[in-house]
């Protein structure tokens, strides 16, 4: 990559670690479902307007629109509500490195090598030391909940990879018309027509700017660089830096929330970064050695 294009993805980085916190912010006062709607009405509308919709075909669309941003944003928020610590959430997701590895030698015939396979493993060693670690604590529905966003985000990323839109902010945009209908027939269904439209009329300030943190800067900004980036380069090439996510994640929820992770949980995690990284992470080969005489 470049480095101009390195500068881009290190900034996605720091915007998504630090969505987990605004999220959880947002979440104190509104149902998830409609939270999720709010963002998506807001990334969506009024650029659809303004913006031609990606040339990938409608059924591209829809379905990167379902993974990328329903599927994987819809358990992400439910897992946060359910108690999920903001922290960990950013460290769990990471495991859409192993499912983006796994889903693209499906889906693109890109092959995991032995040294992937390797990391894979040690990366398994760890979730499950994390995996062990919380549930003995607290309870697993949550994790269980963010492994399925992090399914969900790493089925997306191969389909967005797959169909190498020109623009990522056109994809980002139209994409993300698939989210607030259904979020809103399902907030309506779960929580009732009255809390809808009682959270809707007691929007919050921490509500209304986590709402435009997470629209225009974690969906708009970095979800059009990154859609950019995985049209240029091979998902392994993109992808290892999801890895400094959580670092980000864990620092910005301890100075927000005071939220310090389990020993158990810093060792396993360390030792599924440590996979992950062997996994996605290609070494540059070597220069050869000139003898001097």
């Amino acid at each position: 990559m470049t480095p101009r294009h390195t500068l881009l993805a290190l900034l996605v980085v720091a915007i998504w670690g630090v969505n987990f916190v605004a999220i959880d912010l947002g979440l104190s006062n509104v149902p998830p479902l409609l939270f999720l709607a709010m963002r998506f009405v807001l990334v969506a509308i009024p650029a659809v307007f303004f913006i031609r919709p990606p040339a990938i075909g409608w059924r591209n669309v829809l379905l990167i629109g379902a993974f990328l941003s329903l599927g994987q944003f819809t358990l992400l928020y439910l897992a946060l509500s359910l108690g999920m610590p903001p922290g960990l959430a950013s460290l769990l997701l990471q495991t859409q490195i192993v499912f983006s590895v796994i889903v693209s030698s499906l889906l693109l015939r890109e092959h995991p090598t032995r040294r992937q396979l390797t990391g894979i493993v040690i990366g398994m060693v760890g979730l499950a030391v994390v995996v062990v670690g919380h549930t003995s604590a607290a309870p697993w529905l949550p994790l269980v909940i963010t492994l399925l966003a992090a399914l969900s985000w790493a089925i997306g990323n191969v389909l967005s990879r797959r169909a190498r839109a020109a623009s990522g902010l056109s994809l980002v945009v139209w994409s993300g018309l698939v989210v607030p209908i259904p979020s809103i027939a399902l907030a309506l269904l779960v929580d009732g027509p009255q809390a809808v439209g009682f959270s809707l009329t007691h929007l919050s300030l921490a509500a209304i700017l986590s709402t435009v943190y997470t629209a225009l800067a974690a969906s708009l900004v970095a979800y059009t660089i990154w859609n950019s980036l995985l049209a240029r380069y091979p998902t392994g090439a993109v992808v290892p830096f999801t890895l400094l996510v959580p670092v980000i994640g864990i620092l910005a929820a301890w100075a927000v929330f005071g939220e310090r992770p389990a020993s158990s949980e810093l060792i396993g995690g360390a030792i599924m970064l440590g996979g992950l990284a062997a996994a996605v992470l290609t070494p540059r080969p070597r220069a050869p050695d000139f003898a001097t005489e």
